[in-house]
């Protein structure tokens, strides 16, 4: 029996109990088509394209390897956990049920993070030269495509009411 708060309405709790309905098999599907997701897979290979776009004009506007190649691996220190991240999340033991997908979730999380921090903690020894800031504007633009992303996924598709 759950615990009730003093002053909580008993009838809206039971009235909201009993509005619960689980969804067939169709409905799921409906829900599905009328609320596409957006694969990530899409929005790592977005984080791909602006990593090498942020790499040219790095490289046109200072002429320059070694902030051309810096700001490359502060691409690559977001796209190479992003990706560890989607395969984690992909695969079937991460689709058992909704504990082990939780938990698969927060596991990957914390794989990614760590990735990402390794990869930062090595930067110096991996370039040459080593200019900080555009790897780190390259790292910060890359990051934000999942806004861009969220901004850029398919459409809703209307109910036809029958």
């Amino acid at each position: 029996m759950p615990i009730i708060a003093p002053f909580e309405d008993v009838d809206a709790l039971e009235a909201e109990k009993q509005s619960y309905k689980r969804l067939t098999k169709q409905e799921a599907q409906t829900l599905r088509e009328q609320q596409p997701s957006t694969s990530p897979w899409r929005v790592i290979g977005l984080q791909l394209m602006v990593g090498v776009a942020v790499t040219l004009l790095a490289w046109a506007f200072t002429q320059k390897m070694s902030v051309a190649w810096s700001a490359a691996y502060g691409a690559l220190a977001v796209v190479v956990p992003a990706a560890l991240f989607a395969r984690g999340l992909m695969s079937q033991f991460s689709s058992f049920n909704a504990m082990t997908a939780g938990f698969g979730f927060f596991v990957w999380e914390a794989v990614k993070i760590g990735v990402s921090v390794a990869m930062l903690f090595v930067a110096p020894k991996m370039v040459t030269d080593l200019n900080w800031l555009a790897l780190l504007i390259s790292l910060v633009v890359t990051m934000k495509v999942y806004w861009v992303a969220l901004l850029m996924r398919p459409k809703r598709k209307q109910m036809n009411k029958s």
